[in-house]
């Protein structure tokens, strides 16, 4: 697809603003990005004078799909609880692009979203990065895998208590995901000792992409909450030498020096949720603050549906409101998430060579009164605030 936005205040994130400055953008792909762009003959153009002109947002962790809102049981596929060890499960096997909760992510301007398995298990499975738009999964998709989900803390040992089976404790959390590397070592050596004698080896799925995390491949996300449980999940890294990035990280910012000295990212978030469990009782609105003053790169995050999705940003603009830099705050939900996630190659800001996800605002959009008006992906209109439709089959079928 090929468009010109002309005449907005242009916010690339990773450069300085533009006042009356223009996005190309070409098949697809952000070309220019400037004031004075020449715009070829026959491009369609957008006016976006008056209006705010941002990148599409990123969501680093949510259940989009997988989690469907509005179908009970039914659109419940998050968590596959009959194996503590899930790393061959994939999300992208789970998503349900019809789920009412893509729509939502247009309107607040979200345009990616990091869908991962829940926290149901000590490893619980491979994460996708997807387009909010599109009629399957295979048209809406980014990168798959683009890092493998584990869990410590409550929701594992809780889950598998009350199976009365391994694990029921913090102990056996780690001890499950200790044991998988350990074989995933064990494995990857007997596969290279099978290739170099010429014969066959007979595949194992979970092995495999276990492999992958140590060989640096993908990264490790992993779920935690509790500042002793974030100790726990770098000890684990350090033992077997993969990338751990923290989701969710509430007392994160208790050991913000540790995880800033090691570079370590926190995904951040939901921040919106009442306590509903121990885990929860330090969260706050000032953590992301205290973490990037710390130095620590940080992502927020809705952990949709927990959080419903296009209140992504508003996330952002009340953690401004109680001490997280304003730069900060924008970058947290679309240049750091995407880099964190290794999409950076794609999206997360305006910058030529990216793809062509666009959001025309009314205004600041960390102003709680502005709204996302138009949502372009890939340079393709998928919503408008003026008619509310962000259903693929609909515009497809009257296009």
């Amino acid at each position: 697809m090929n468009l010109a936005i002309t005449s907005g205040y242009v916010v690339p994130v990773d450069g300085a603003p533009i006042e009356g400055g223009t996005v190309l953008i070409q098949d697809g792909k952000i070309a220019a990005v400037g004031r004075e762009v020449e715009i070829p003959s026959g491009t369609p153009v957008v006016d976006a004078a008056g209006g705010w002109v941002l990148p599409g947002f990123v969501e680093a962790h949510g259940h989009l799909g997988v989690y469907e809102e509005a179908e009970g049981w039914a659109g419940q596929d998050t968590n596959e609880t009959t194996d503590p060890n899930g790393a061959r499960l994939r999300a992208l096997d789970a998503i349900n692009p019809a789920d009412l909760g893509f729509a939502d992510a247009l309107s607040g301007g979200v345009t990616t979203a990091v869908i991962k398995p829940g926290s149901a298990n000590p490893i619980g499975g491979q994460t996708v990065a997807v387009k909010c738009w599109g009629r399957t999964v295979d048209e809406m998709l980014i990168r798959e895998p683009v890092s493998v989900k584990s869990a410590l803390g409550e929701n594992p040992k809780r889950v598998y208590g009350d199976q009365k089976r391994l694990p029921s404790t913090r102990q056996g959390v780690a001890a499950v995901i200790r044991d998988a590397f350990m074989k995933a070592q064990d494995y990857r050596a007997r596969r290279a000792a099978a290739a170099d004698e010429g014969k066959p080896f007979e595949r194992d799925a979970t092995q495999e992409i276990l492999v992958r995390v140590l060989d640096g491949e993908l990264p490790w996300c992993q779920h935690t909450h509790r500042a002793d449980d974030i100790a726990t999940a770098l000890r684990l890294a350090d033992e077997f030498g993969y990338r751990v990035v923290i989701n969710h990280g509430t007392e994160g910012h208790l050991i913000a020096d540790v995880l800033a000295e090691r570079g370590i990212p926190v995904i951040i978030g939901p921040l919106f949720t009442s306590r509903s469990k121990v885990e929860l009782r330090h969260r706050s609105l000032r953590n992301p603050g205290i973490l990037a003053r710390a130095g620590v790169e940080l992502a927020i995050t809705t952990d949709h549906p927990v959080v419903p999705i296009h209140f992504l940003v508003h996330q952002a603009t009340l953690a401004v409101k109680e001490g997280l830099d304003r730069e900060v705050a924008l970058r947290s939900i679309t240049v750091n998430p995407a880099r964190i996630m290794g999409l950076d190659d794609r999206v997360g800001a305006l910058r030529p060579g990216l793809d062509g996800d666009v959001v025309i605002w009314s205004g600041d959009p960390l102003d709680i009164m502005s709204r996302a008006l138009r949502v372009f992906v890939d340079g393709r209109e998928v919503y408008s605030y003026e008619d509310g439709v962000a259903d693929p089959y609909y515009r497809e079928a009257t296009r």
